[in-house]
């Protein structure tokens, strides 16, 4: 029966049903890639690493430990790397680069990407000065294999472009572009000193089939005590695994949002398809079939178009999924290989399926209670007239399956709640939009407008009219898009915020101290301020209250946490608070008595799980310092200033060894190129970051993640022009009818296309408006409370975004509509019987 009922209905069942089609697209498809990821990760595991173990350390470790790290593995590789300034002599191009010294063959699994291919034999096995380098950094600086970069007090010919490294994303390179050195030359370079930031790391291969993992757990608690970091293939792979998993998972929900979209146009498509069939309803019930029986029929008729709809968008994902490793390509540290997951697309049909029914069921309840007398007396209307309490046994079911599926994707009940909460008011304030508007235009219709503007306006709020549907999914889209490109821009002025007024845009680090006099008349011949100056001592922490990390693995009630006596320490002494700073419980740093008294930065005081007048003993470099904390600080971090977790008072650490950090602000681009040149020439260990470099490097990030969001936002928005144009299909017949009258009344054409045209742009520019305006508010509140940065919102991607949406609405509302143009009165007459 459901399916002869059908036959007459099949081509509006179908469009309303494939609203769910581009939902379980994404859906499908975002699942698929993350299965297909994780397979990758899972096989180029040892790709990411490069070895299969790596050591690394940032201070000298013990003799005996560097005679245990030369006894591991069946071969080795080993790194020295440090932030410098290098610069491109032919070009006259300086810019702060990642510096590493190579010794071995390193990488031993993964393909090390450089041109030409033989730069690499030529690298490793050379005794002339050669470097690799980054192609970001090469592109950058003007500069191409052939040319020099120096690095110090030396200048190496540039014998490659390194275009990946294993375990590498392509925007890492942008952020931290390489350049490759053999490590017999770094000590000549004159970078390497006492207080130089140095990470040294080894790289290890092991004989085929060799436990890793079995091998260096009993090394674990040796490497860990003196400060040396171990990763393992199995480790990356779930670190890996870890980071993108989130990032699937993320997309996950945003491909949900737009399949929840079409599900409300399903809704509204089942709900005005119910109102067709009352009718036929009150028909069978007079042929003696029950309530449940004709709820039924429509049920199967929705569960199976609903089938159809997803079966047809989990093949659509499947295809989709190929040209997502496109997408997120500069992001990935491996090679995604795509092939079809079956998992992905039964839950995804399973979704779509469960979902659309779900969302039918509410308009469907009221065919159990259609009578019979309906059949003999059009005007009855008391069976539908109560309430259902069944809607709210629907009502929970939708919310709990939203939950359920945030839970499933986020495996956080509280983020699922949020996520939930969040589509409710995002929902909810586009609906009171919809139905303010439709108050608005009923209760001060313009009645002295001409006949065209009084027809439009009047059916935004006639029977069967789509504006709360239209006004909602639009209106999500339109709030999706406006959202990320506010956003973007607040991120971008927050940087850019930095480096206005009297703020720095230039960091000089790394500064010793018979340099320091130097750098300053370096920075004042150049008529620069000197905004601040800054001491960095380097130590670690030895033990609290007595108690080291020896005691911290028996003593079950000792809550510090291991990485509080591992981690190094950078910190600077001075009597006062600076701008970025507010004491919040205790006082600033001090001596008294011979005891020093320090400060801590409250999230890290938090963290360390210490309190007020607690004992710290740290190393600084060899000497033992006795410390007692005196109070906690609240930091800005967003500050371009020097702040620090942990503040000593004067006249501490100042005969320590120790490095010096100024900062000043420069003009122009001319004036930052020339003082990192004269800074390069005069004092190469000296690094300089320049914010307005760090600017354009976001920038660039942000145009690629933008693009990611709005590859998946087209979804959302996608889905919304569906629901529209189904809409504008169900509703059609009902414009049939209308369109006879008004042309027997003596409505021309001309008129009826004015009509509709400006219903549907009104339509589409208060829903554009809508998501707008919700896409501000939200903008303003990250800027806020969170970003914490003056709000001034960049208006002509939100004129784009409404022009856009109103001009598709326009035309897709035409399109659909043009029957209602074309065909004669006396047509439709015939066909309505």
């Amino acid at each position: 029966m459901a399916w002869r009922d059908s036959r007459r209905s099949r081509q509006r069942l179908l469009l309303f049903m494939s609203a769910i089609v581009l939902g379980i697209a994404a859906l499908v498809a975002i699942n698929s890639f993350g299965d297909n990821l994780a397979r990758s990760i899972d096989d180029q595991a040892r790709e990411l690493l490069g070895a299969d173990l790596t050591l690394s350390w940032n201070r000298p470790p013990s003799r005996p430990m560097q005679q245990l790290t030369k006894t591991i593995g069946r071969d080795r590789a080993y790194e020295v790397s440090f932030p410098s300034l290098v610069s491109i002599p032919k070009t006259g191009g300086v810019r702060l680069a990642q510096v590493k010294g190579l010794e071995g063959n390193f990488p031993y699994y993964g393909t090390w990407e450089v041109e030409p291919a033989s730069a690499i034999q030529t690298f490793r096995q050379t005794t002339q000065r050669v470097a690799l380098v980054d192609d970001a950094l090469l592109v950058q600086l003007g500069a191409q294999p052939g040319d020099s970069v120096r690095v110090g007090n030396l200048s190496f010919l540039i014998a490659g472009r390194v275009t990946k490294t294993p375990g590498q994303a392509a925007v890492a390179s942008t952020v931290a572009p390489t350049v490759f050195l053999p490590n017999q030359f770094l000590q000549r370079t004159g970078l390497l000193q006492r207080g130089s930031r140095v990470t040294y790391k080894y790289y290890y291969q092991f004989a085929p089939g060799t436990d890793v993992e079995k091998y260096i757990k009993p090394l674990a608690a040796r490497l860990d005590k003196e400060g040396v970091n171990y990763d393992t293939v199995e480790g990356r792979k779930k670190q890996t695994g870890r980071s993108f998993a989130d990032l699937t998972k993320y997309m996950s929900l945003v491909a949900f949002v737009a399949l929840l979209l079409g599900c409300v146009g399903v809704a509204s498509a089942v709900q005005l398809y119910v109102k067709e069939k009352v009718a036929s309803v009150a028909i069978l019930r007079t042929l003696g079939a029950s309530g449940r029986q004709a709820f039924l029929i429509y049920l199967i008729q929705t569960a199976l178009m609903g089938l159809i709809g997803a079966t047809v968008g989990a093949f659509v994902g499947s295809a989709v999924q190929l040209i997502l490793p496109r997408v997120f390509g500069n992001f990935l540290p491996v090679t995604v290989d795509t092939a079809l997951s079956g998992p992905a697309i039964l839950s995804g049909i399973g979704t779509g399926l469960l979902i659309s029914v779900l969302f039918s069921l509410l308009p469907l309840l009221t065919i159990r209670n259609v009578s019979p007398l309906r059949a003999i007396r059009s005007s009855y209307e008391g069976d539908l007239a109560g309430r259902d309490p069944f809607r709210w046994l629907v009502y929970l079911l939708v919310v709990g399956f939203i939950i359920g599926f945030a839970y499933l994707q986020t495996r956080n009940f509280l983020l699922a709640i949020g996520f939930t909460g969040g589509l409710v008011v995002a929902f909810g304030i586009l609906t009171l939009l919809g139905l303010g508007l439709i108050w608005l235009v009923r209760r001060f219709f313009p009645s002295s407008w001409s006949y065209v503007w009084r027809q439009s306006l009047a059916n935004l709020y006639r029977p069967n009219n789509q504006t709360l549907i239209l006004v909602t999914s639009i209106g999500l889209g339109a709030f999706l898009i406006a959202t990320l490109y506010l956003t973007q821009g607040l991120l971008l002025g927050r940087v850019e915020l930095s480096g206005s007024g009297k703020q720095p845009n230039m960091v000089l680090f790394d500064i010793q101290n018979e340099q320091l006099s130097g750098v300053r008349s370096l920075v004042k011949s150049a008529k620069l301020p000197i905004l601040q100056e800054v001491p960095v001592v380097t130590m670690r922490l030895a033990d609290i209250n007595g108690k080291s990390t020896a005691v911290n693995r028996k003593d079950t009630t000792f809550k510090t946490p291991n990485w509080a006596f591992t981690r190094e320490y950078r910190v600077t002494y001075r009597d006062s608070l600076i701008s970025s700073e507010k004491l919040t419980s205790g006082k600033s740093a001090y001596q008294a008595d011979g005891a020093v008294y320090i400060t801590i930065e409250k999230g890290f005081y938090d963290r360390l799980r210490v309190k007020l007048g607690d004992t710290l003993n740290f190393n600084v470099q060899g000497a033992a310092i006795q410390t007692i904390v005196a109070g906690t600080r609240e930091v800005d971090w967003n500050r371009v200033q020097t702040n620090f977790l942990v503040v000593f008072p004067s006249g501490v650490l100042e005969q320590a060894p120790q490095f010096h950090v100024l900062m000043t602000k420069v003009p122009n681009n001319q004036t930052s190129a020339q003082l990192q040149r004269e800074l390069v020439s005069r004092f190469p260990n000296v690094s300089a970051i320049d914010l307005g470099l760090i600017l354009k490097t976001i920038d660039d990030i942000l145009d690629q993640i933008s693009f990611v969001i709005q590859f998946m936002a087209l979804f959302s928005i996608l889905t919304g022009l569906l629901v529209l144009a189904s809409s504008v299909v169900i509703s059609k017949y009902q414009r049939l009818r209308e369109s006879v009258l008004l042309r027997t009344l003596g409505a021309s054409r001309a008129q009826i296309l004015r009509i509709t045209a400006l219903e549907y742009g009104l339509l589409g520019l208060l829903a554009s408006l809508s998501g707008i305006l919700l896409s501000v508010f939200g903008t303003w509140a990250l800027a806020q409370f969170v970003f914490e940065v003056p709000y001034r919102p960049n208006v002509l991607p939100l004129v784009v975004v409404a022009s856009v949406v109103t001009t598709l609405t326009i035309v897709i509302g035409l399109f659909n509509s043009r029957e209602v143009l074309v065909r004669p009165p006396l047509d439709v007459l015939r066909a309505e019987g």
